[in-house]
Formats: structure tokens, C-alpha cells, sequence
């Protein structure tokens, strides 16, 4: 072939982008940036918001909730409940409930919502959110019950929600108490009055420092994976540097979820084996916790460590933000488990190199919101960033999440200039992510 005979080849190839095309790349660019204010504090350094939980009713209208918590001497602390029924566009308050730190579900013709604190309080509304009748308690007063917003599952006619317990432990610690919390699985059927506590079935319960040895003696039995990341003084804090400090590792905030694919190790084709991930506090990053619980042939339910096929135990699970708190939901659809949570850029940082406007330990990010899926709760598939800030003390985190019709509704904990800090946030912010399955790949 000649010279120029090659040369015109070249150049058609080129022209017709086989041998050439222009740069695809580009940074990545937020799925819903955009956003409508549900709440905002009237006093952001005193009166911070917390615990988003959002809820769509198959009328189409939108069904959230958010805490209102005045740390001001006598200060008002209480659930905010909204309505919309023009997509999240605007909102209506309906109610201002005496109980915090809840979530929104349905269950038979009826919405609930049910919160944390002493007695494990439920409210319920019979005309779609518009009002809510008086707090009903479902267990002892004593009893401590502490949960943020998470998600819900049903199957077999039945509502399963997890939950963390405190414990006689968890009060005598001088630290944050992850280490002694309890982790437990609530049934009830859909059907019955759900704010009766004979309605209500708790699974066996697991405390993260009864499971590892020497935990509890500051020489905890879980060498050559980093766990925990920064040493600990149980039971009190250890600074770390720069002012701040570990607790005794643990675990809080879990989700339930079933293994619905027949091809999965854990799969139990009898559907009487719920799994637990909780966000996971060891001073590192991208791990969760892992517990199951089994439906026994009486009707109660016992939570244990999962198995691998070697037969050794599985605690912990590979999570993206799993260090974080999470939202698991899973679409019938797609046949895929999507994950909303927080991402880590930056957790190799010194403690004591860390700016001012971070928050808590290096692996504490909260200005990121960030969208996964799985087909299996193991292998995870980056489907976006839903929405960030470019500063660190600005949070877009905590948020909950329900499917509505081909896009993906979000109830952010967020924060803007005026937040006191990425913890401490003063704003409730409403995302869309539209044709959310349309990010598989």
C-alpha cells in the first residue's frame, strides 16, 4: 500500500472516530444538587435539626419528619410532621410530636411513626399524615431505645424494623457508647394495631463487646485488618490529637434487609432469615456490621454472627460509608439493594493536622452524599454523587430515602454557612434523583 494511500486510510478512520475521538472524561457531577428547605433553625448555634425520614404513599403524597431539638435551658425538643402532595415542591405542617429521633412507615390502612427514648413511643395517623393521634408506649418506660431514621422491611404479611437497646453497660461508660449497645430486630403483623405492645415480637438481642474478646480490657482479639484504627481507653474517651477522641469501637444505626437471590451463599429458601448492617465504629472507614436473625419454629427470633463457607464468623462486611450511617432500600424492580450514605475522601489525616471546620475523627465526612447498589449487600456499584458542598463543616448527610415511581425521594440532614458544625446542622434539605435505574450499569 502507498504513502498516500495509507495517509487517506488514516484519515477516514480518523474522521469516522475509529482511530480518534474527543476526551470523555469530566468530573462527576451531582445527581440533585438542587434542593427545597423543609426545615431551618431559627437559631442555628443553639437549636440543631436532625433525623430526616420521608415516606411516599402510593396516593402520591409525601409523608416526611424531621427533629427540632432546642438545647436552649427548657428549650422545645419534638418531632416536625409534613406533608406534600406536589412532589416535595412545597410542604405543610401538620404536627409537632412530643418524641424525637423516629421513622415514618405504613403498615395495613394506617402510617406510623415511631420513635426513640424511654418506652419506644408510636404514633399513628389513619388519614395519610394529616394528623396524629397520642404517643402509645411499647415497652417499659426504663427502657432506653436508640435509633436515627432507617429503613424497613416487609415479608409474610409482616413489618421488620432494627433497632439498637441500650444497656445497664452503655450508661457506665464515659464515652460514647456504640461498644454496649444491643442490637435487636422488632416484628409485628401489618395488619394489627401496631400501637399495641402485645402486637410487637423482639428478636434475642447482641451486644458488640460481649462478641469480641478482650474488648472490654482495651486488647481486643481482632489483629492484620486495623480494627479498631486509633487505640481506645475503655470505658472512657482516648484523645487521638488535636482535641479529639476514640471511643470503644461498636456498632449503631442498622438496617434490615433479606437475601432474596437463590444463588447467594446466605439465601435461606425457607425467607425466615433477616440480615442486619449497621454502621460500624472502629476509627476507620468502609466497614459495616453484620448479624442475622432466624425466625425459630415457636415465632421467636434469635440474632447470631453470620457464617462464611470456611465456617469462620463475618462481623464485619466491606460497606462504602459503612462507618458513616446509611440507608439501605431495596427496589423490586431492579432486583437490587441501592445504599445511600456518606462518603470519605480524606481520613489519613492526622487528628491533630485536621482543620477546624472538620468534624470529629479523620474518617467523619459528612459533606458528601453519595448513591450505591448491590445485588448482594457485598460487591457495591458507585451509582453517584447525589449532592456535596465544598465545605466540610456544610453537611449533606443522614439522609432517608423512598422510591417514587422512577425516582429515588431524599430527606437530607444538611447544612449551609450558618450551620455551628457538620454535626450541629440547621437546615432539612428535599433531593430528587429522577430515573434513578437508569444509573445501572
Amino acid at each position: 500500500m502507498s504513502t498516500i494511500r495509507t495517509l487517506t486510510l488514516a484519515c477516514l478512520l480518523m474522521s469516522t472516530g475509529i482511530l480518534w475521538s474527543e476526551p470523555t472524561g469530566s468530573p462527576i457531577r451531582p445527581l440533585a444538587q438542587d434542593f427545597v428547605v423543609v426545615g431551618r433553625s431559627p437559631d442555628p448555634q443553639k437549636i440543631p435539626l436532625y433525623s430526616p425520614t420521608i415516606l411516599r404513599l402510593d396516593s402520591g403524597r409525601l409523608v416526611a419528619a424531621y427533629t427540632f431539638f432546642d438545647r436552649n435551658k427548657g428549650g422545645t425538643k419534638e418531632e416536625v410532621m409534613l406533608t406534600s402532595d406536589d412532589g416535595g415542591a412545597t410542604w405543610q405542617e401538620r404536627a409537632r410530636l412530643p418524641r424525637l429521633q423516629g421513622r415514618l412507615f405504613r403498615a395495613g390502612d394506617s402510617l406510623y411513626y415511631l420513635a426513640t427514648g424511654r418506652g419506644l413511643a408510636i404514633f399513628r395517623s389513619d388519614d395519610d399524615g394529616e394528623s396524629w393521634g397520642a404517643a402509645s408506649l411499647l415497652s417499659d418506660s426504663e427502657d432506653t431505645w436508640n435509633q436515627t431514621p432507617a429503613n424497613v422491611w416487609y415479608a409474610n404479611g409482616n413489618i421488620y424494623l432494627a433497632f439498637e437497646r441500650g444497656t445497664e453497660k452503655a450508661r457506665d461508660l464515659n464515652a460514647w457508647a456504640p461498644a454496649e449497645k444491643g442490637l435487636v430486630l422488632l416484628r409485628a403483623r401489618e395488619g394489627d394495631d401496631l400501637t399495641k405492645p402485645e402486637a410487637w415480637t423482639q428478636s434475642s438481642m447482641l451486644v458488640f463487646a460481649d462478641l469480641i474478646d478482650g474488648l472490654r480490657e482495651n486488647n481486643p482479639d481482632t489483629d492484620y485488618f486495623g480494627v479498631p484504627f486509633f487505640a481506645y481507653d475503655y470505658p472512657d474517651r482516648h484523645p487521638v490529637g488535636g482535641g479529639h477522641s476514640m471511643s470503644p469501637p461498636g456498632w449503631v444505626e442498622p438496617n434490615v434487609v433479606q437475601i432474596t437471590d437463590p444463588a447467594h451463599y446466605w439465601y435461606d429458601p425457607m425467607g425466615k432469615t433477616f440480615h442486619i448492617l449497621s454502621r460500624s465504629h472502629t476509627g476507620g472507614t468502609n466497614l459495616a456490621c453484620l448479624t442475622k436473625v432466624t425466625e425459630l419454629p415457636d415465632g421467636s427470633m434469635e440474632m447470631s454472627l453470620e457464617k462464611v463457607p470456611s465456617g469462620k464468623s463475618m462481623l464485619f462486611v466491606p460497606v462504602p460509608g459503612g462507618h458513616m450511617r446509611f440507608h439501605l432500600l431495596y427496589d423490586e424492580q431492579t432486583k437490587l439493594y441501592w445504599l445511600l450514605g456518606s462518603q470519605s475522601t480524606d481520613s489519613m489525616t492526622r487528628a491533630e493536622l485536621l482543620p477546624p471546620e472538620r468534624y470529629s475523627l479523620p474518617n467523619n465526612e459528612r459533606h458528601r452524599m453519595v448513591l450505591y447498589f448491590s445485588k448482594n449487600l457485598v460487591d457495591w456499584c458507585f451509582a453517584g454523587l447525589v449532592a456535596m458542598t465544598d465545605d466540610p463543616s456544610q453537611a449533606r448527610h443522614y439522609a432517608s430515602m423512598d422510591i417514587d415511581g422512577e425516582d429515588l425521594v431524599i430527606l437530607s440532614r444538611s447544612g449551609d454557612a450558618e450551620a455551628k458544625s457538620a454535626h450541629e446542622t440547621n437546615i432539612i434539605t428535599f433531593h430528587r434523583v429522577k430515573n434513578f435505574r437508569d444509573l445501572v450499569y
